[in-house]
């Protein structure tokens, strides 16, 4: 008896399917299938929208840092090129006053020069000490050579003027005297 039943609900659903309400049931049934779809696939088009302006928002913000960065480090090296005329006024004072009188004032000016000194390298500026090493014209710059054969080739003999290095930029190359091999042409050109 329950299959009797079963088919004739089976029969029931069959014939509501072929009545004007039941098409208009699945025509309205279709209808809002395809705008779900749509609305799915707009939902998933703004979803991928949204990632993409995250992601170009992130490397936005992420070059903005690095060009802050970079703007400081060019301001600093601005003021830091503006300090190492006073630091070789420092030195040339102290090199030039060694006398007993002038002792006092010596110790002060010693002070100032150690603290400037002290403040630059806080900052990234590292001096270029290059006497005795290779020259490299990247940041020493020959003033003068000398023929000798004393010393290696290319070995720097005196520093007339320290050099500056801001955060692997140089800011003033070392200015020096090199030395350089004698050669038979160097000395035809002489004579």
């Amino acid at each position: 008896m329950l299959d009797k039943d079963f088919n004739i609900d089976a029969d029931e659903s069959d014939g509501l399917d072929e009545t004007p309400e039941g098409k208009n049931v699945a025509a309205d049934s279709a209808v809002a299938d395809a705008e779900v779809a749509k609305l799915a696939a707009d939902l998933q088009d703004l979803q991928q929208t949204l990632l993409r302006r995250q992601a170009d928002f992130d490397n936005y913000r992420k070059r903005i840092e690095r060009e802050r960065a970079e703007d400081s480090k060019r301001h600093t090296a601005r003021v830091v090129e503006a300090l190492i005329p006073i630091v070789d006024g420092f030195e040339h004072a102290l090199a030039a006053h060694r006398e007993a009188e002038y002792e006092n004032y010596r110790k002060g000016f010693e002070l100032i020069y150690k603290q400037l000194r002290d403040n630059l390298a806080k900052l990234g500026v590292e001096r270029i000490e290059p006497l005795g090493q290779h020259f490299d014209p990247h940041s020493h710059q020959a003033m003068d050579r000398t023929e000798t054969n004393q010393a290696e080739d290319g070995t720097i003999l005196q520093v007339y003027q320290p050099g500056y290095v801001f955060h692997g930029r140089v800011l003033r190359p070392a200015m020096v005297r090199v030395a350089v091999h004698a050669t038979p042409a160097s000395k035809k050109t002489v004579n």
